[in-house]
């Protein structure tokens, strides 16, 4: 199924935006619609997509979108993704954002790898996931910490 998207973001008013603050300024408006990339993206409607985001402005960082119960689950990552099992990343819980972020990309903000994710143990305080992208399939555990979350990569990789 081909869709074609473009930007509405919508926040969720009940996240807070305090932790987010010293990655993204509160005053960040988004792009007028003239600068927007229109992407057609291939997706099977039975497998939940996720989408890496590239930012460099304000501040470098990467936000990870997973499609979840109609919206994307969002986390700014002002470290990226971990690459080394050895080392957690924070990760940092920033309102939902509209299906249309999974192909938006604009002068600021590009996509730096796309797909699918499935989700193999949640409590309420850790989920376990997989991500299927371009550069492979790469096994998370994202932990919540109390306020923040971190970003961990699984020894235990898929074949």
């Amino acid at each position: 199924m081909t869709r074609h998207v473009a930007v509405s973001p919508r926040f969720d008013p009940r996240q807070p935006y305090s932790s987010f603050n010293a990655v993204v300024p509160s005053r960040q408006t988004f792009p007028p619609r003239a600068s927007v990339v229109w992407v057609a993206i291939e997706s099977a409607s039975h497998r939940p997509s996720f989408v890496l985001h590239d930012h460099r402005k304000p501040q470098p960082h990467f936000d990870l979108r997973l499609e979840e119960a109609g919206v994307l689950r969002s986390w700014a990552l002002p470290r990226g993704m971990p690459t080394k099992s050895a080392g957690n990343r924070l990760a940092i819980a920033v309102p939902d954002h509209d299906l249309d972020h999974l192909a938006y990309a604009d002068a600021d903000k590009s996509i730096a790898d796309t797909g699918w994710w499935e989700e193999h143990d949640r409590t309420d305080r850790r989920i376990l996931f997989t991500l299927h992208g371009s550069t492979g399939a790469h096994r998370y555990a994202l932990i919540q910490t109390g306020k923040n979350w971190l970003l961990h990569l699984t020894k235990d990789q898929t074949e």
